[in-house]
């Protein structure tokens, strides 16, 4: 792909001129095979064929023919002798479909293959290769019925039969039931189908695939938004007609590939056909890597906030769960991070953070009455009732020093060990569903997994939050280093080393040209959380080794133990990255 300056665009505006490539194979250059198959009878598994017919073309030029008959080493039935006019004696002495095979498999190598009812001339073909010992070629398939169904209606044709397109197409041959007669007929149905499709958007090969299926012409029309989309990983705005963002998505692989399933049946979403019919292009971000295309799209959301995205905005405004710094503590849900107090989170929601708050107060009888109390009780305070319950300890009212020890079990249990929680929601469970009261058993469940959501999240990511640089790297399938370099928990740099070549300077490079990252509060990181939950996930995968810590070089070493400085960050991710031999 090539960007040129055009003198009729905005300044800053380019217009993205595609390779071929990258827009897929136009129709008029794509070689079908129309073929068609005379048979003995109806199931391929006991049936033979008795004659083959098909015909070549490209652009509407017919560039060969292939019709023979087939000896199908079995009487011909009576009643398809009458309906083809293939009898028995006239295939005795033609060849038999071993020997038919070989020049049919060579006639349509690199062809679109397109039959009239498909499914019965492909299963046929599919069985006698088997018997042979032939493997199926693979070519595409193309069904002139189920295009038939897309673009004819009821008003035009009674049904959908090979003989009744024919007639309403005007085909130059009418089919006949011999085979190279009903394959003649059906390019001509084929070629009327695809005039009919055209501007519906089908225009390429790769539309093909799907252009049968129950897509609304609105979505189908847009199809061409995927022109021009690169074969690589990467990210894809959708943009309306004011130039603003609708929907951001990633692809992992191919951003074209991806793109064009929205403009298939496969695309269920009633969100996504209202997005596409407002969508006027598609910007592609392309990436070196999968882990980079799934960054740059939570930052993306993050940035523009798009109307059709549900997930990943405003990462700003994930709640945390803290516990205050006062005299007598207790559990709140902020928005930020405030430094020195615990906290746990951040948590999708308002209201998963209040589930994760109940759980911890049902497990320690931590107070839940907002207002400050005085480090010494006041002579007048007056308990609440949850005090006649056992749910708290008024500190309102005395200190015997068992709050104290309450907060620090509270502490431990967000920044450690959960044991305490889960024991407890276990036990609460247990009575619950012993006594079927189900509902309130799935309160308590919600819970405890929003109060583990928070905690593990806090856990996992506090350390890599407080490591300033941290260079790994993987090896590729293809044997290339994917080089990943992360700061405060954050993607900073990304690259890709070619097999063969010493990632050593490209670990310099990469540390000297990376994004500058400023330390955040801990245990907040200074990424997008999900951002460093990713990040995290690459990190464990098999096979991924240190290369380097806030500029101590770790590259080859056989275990992180060696890596001694700053040990208090990376001990905790150290511990569970054991390194590979170089």
């Amino acid at each position: 792909m090539r960007e040129v300056q055009r003198p009729d665009l905005p300044p800053g505006r380019r217009f993205v001129q595609p390779r071929l490539d990258q827009t897929g194979t136009p129709l008029r250059e794509v070689t079908f095979v129309v073929v068609d198959l005379e048979t003995t009878g109806t199931r391929a598994a006991d049936c033979a064929i008795t004659e083959i017919g098909a015909v070549k073309v490209r652009g509407g030029q017919v560039l060969g023919e292939l019709a023979t008959l087939v000896d199908p080493g079995r009487p011909i039935p009576p009643a398809v002798q009458v309906l083809t006019g293939i009898t028995t004696a006239m295939v005795v002495g033609a060849p038999r479909i071993e020997q038919v095979l070989p020049s049919f498999l060579e006639f349509v190598h690199g062809t679109v293959l397109v039959a009239h009812n498909a499914p019965f001339d492909v299963g046929f073909l599919k069985a006698a290769l088997s018997r042979a010992g032939y493997a199926w070629p693979g070519n595409q398939v193309v069904d002139t019925v189920r295009l038939a169904r897309r673009v004819v209606t009821r008003d035009e044709a009674p049904n959908h039969r090979l003989a009744t397109l024919a007639r309403l197409f005007r085909a130059t041959t009418a089919p006949t039931h011999r085979a190279l007669d009903d394959a003649r007929a059906t390019v001509d149905v084929l070629h009327a189908l695809l005039e009919r499709l055209a501007p519906l958007g089908v225009s390429h090969a790769e539309d093909l695939a799907t252009a049968a299926d129950p897509v609304p012409d609105q979505v189908r029309r847009r199809s061409h938004l995927a022109d021009g989309l690169p074969d690589a990983p990467g990210v894809y705005l959708f943009r309306g007609p004011g130039d603003e963002v609708l929907y951001v998505g990633v692809a992992t692989r191919s951003l074209r590939t991806r793109v064009r399933t929205y403009f298939t049946a496969a695309e269920r979403r009633s969100r996504m056909t209202e997005m596409l019919s407002l969508a006027t292009r598609v910007d592609p971000v392309v990436c070196a890597t999968p882990l980079e295309a799934r960054v740059r799209e939570l930052r993306l959301i993050a940035e523009h906030a798009p109307r059709y995205n549900r997930r990943s905005r405003a990462p700003e405004r994930m709640p945390w769960v803290r516990l205050t710094d006062e005299p007598y503590p207790r559990l709140s849900v902020v928005r930020d991070v405030t430094p020195g107090a615990t906290h746990i989170g951040p948590l999708p929601s308002a209201g998963a953070a209040r589930l994760a708050v109940e759980a911890l107060q049902e497990t320690f009888a931590v107070r839940r009455c907002t207002t400050r109390l005085p480090r010494r009780p006041a002579a007048d305070a007056v308990p609440c009732v949850l005090v006649e319950l056992d749910r708290c300890l008024a500190p309102c009212q005395h200190d015997d020093g068992r709050y104290a020890t309450t907060v620090a079990a509270l502490r431990s249990a967000m920044t450690g060990d959960p044991t305490a929680v889960v024991a407890a929601h276990a036990r609460r469970l247990t009575a619950l569903t012993a006594a079927e009261r189900f509902e309130e058993a799935a309160g308590v469940r919600d819970r405890l997994d929003a109060y583990l959501r928070a905690a593990s999240r806090s856990q996992r990511s506090d350390p890599l939050a407080r490591i300033a640089e941290l260079v790994a790297a993987q090896r590729c399938d293809d044997g290339a280093w994917e080089l990943v370099l992360v700061r405060y928990g954050r993607l900073a740099a990304t690259a890709l080393v070619p097999r063969g070549h010493d990632p050593r300077p490209a670990v310099d490079a990469l540390r000297a040209t990376a994004e500058h990252v400023t330390a955040p509060v801990p245990p907040a990181t200074a990424a997008h959380p999900e951002e460093t939950d990713l990040l995290l996930a690459w990190l464990d995968r098999p096979g991924v080794r240190l290369v380097a810590v806030d500029g101590t070089w770790a590259w080859p070493v056989r275990s992180t133990a060696q890596i001694t400085d700053p040990a208090a960050a990376v001990a905790a991710w150290q511990d569970r990255r054991p390194e590979l031999d170089p």
